[in-house]
């Protein structure tokens, strides 16, 4: 079982959910994933912590307005986030949330890149983000889908210090984010048969021990699914959209790409 109990900063380290309907939303996550949901009060403002056998893995909220879209959004561990949004304004971003505590367990911003996905950054005081990842039921990767794979490219490197890999995936080029010899992060060019109003986004991949079988389920639960299962080198994935419209992505992963 992949715990943690830190993580570098520019690593992923967080993933939370907006929601229009939070219990219900809940509900077909713990029925999919078996997550437990544990609503934090009032003081937080009822956000809800997703745990897996007692873990932290992923986070549920309301969204802040009727017109906020339902997505999933990944968070990166940063030393100081008022310093990391400094350097996203710089390189062109657009900030959706300026840095603020979270009562004592760390410090938040969420800022849009130039090609338009928004992502988050936490700077942890005593709450780390994910205690389990990388397994059946827990956040496995995180995939940049845009427009403009050149601006996302100068953009990270600026902010976080990634570093782009290109490599050729089955006839197309994939780029692996790397942070010194590690890589953390994916990013790809948004497919063609993507409609032009969805704009440039982060995916988050949830591991699964069957695939096929998670497709199933979720479906049964109301999902739709948007990428049938299909095998690609790191192992077999599909896409599918929630019952809120959150698109979210499931994997099996190879157990040499584990």
């Amino acid at each position: 079982m992949p715990e943690f109990t830190t993580y570098e900063p520019g690593v992923p380290c967080w993933a939370d959910h907006g929601a229009k309907d939070v219990e219900r939303s809940n509900s077909f996550y713990s029925e999919l994933f078996g997550w437990v949901a544990e609503d934090q009060g009032e003081e937080a403002g009822h956000y809800t912590i997703l745990r897996k056998a007692g873990k932290t893995v992923a986070g549920n909220m309301a969204t802040m307005s009727p017109d906020q879209p339902c997505a999933w959004t990944s968070y990166v561990s940063v030393e100081d986030a008022d310093k990391t949004v400094g350097r996203a304004k710089a390189a062109g971003a657009t900030v959706f949330a300026e840095p603020m505590d979270v009562m004592d367990i760390g410090r938040m911003a969420v800022f849009a890149d130039p090609t338009g996905a928004a992502i988050g950054i936490w700077q942890p005081k005593t709450f780390v983000g994910s205690e389990l990842a990388n397994e059946a039921g827990a956040v496995c990767w995180n995939e940049l889908n845009t427009r403009d794979l050149a601006a996302a490219k100068t953009f990270y490197t600026e902010v976080f210090g990634w570093t782009p890999n290109d490599v050729e995936m089955e006839g197309m080029q994939y780029t692996e984010w790397k942070l010194g010899d590690r890589g953390i992060a994916g990013m790809m060019a948004m497919p063609e048969m993507v409609p032009a109003e969805v704009p440039a986004h982060w995916l988050v991949y949830f591991g699964t021990d069957d695939t096929d079988a998670t497709v199933a389920k979720a479906s049964g639960l109301g999902a739709t699914t948007l990428v049938g299962a299909t095998d690609i080198p790191p192992g077999r994935f599909a896409v599918l959209m929630d019952p809120d419209g959150a698109a979210f992505a499931v994997i099996k992963m190879h157990p040499m790409a584990t």
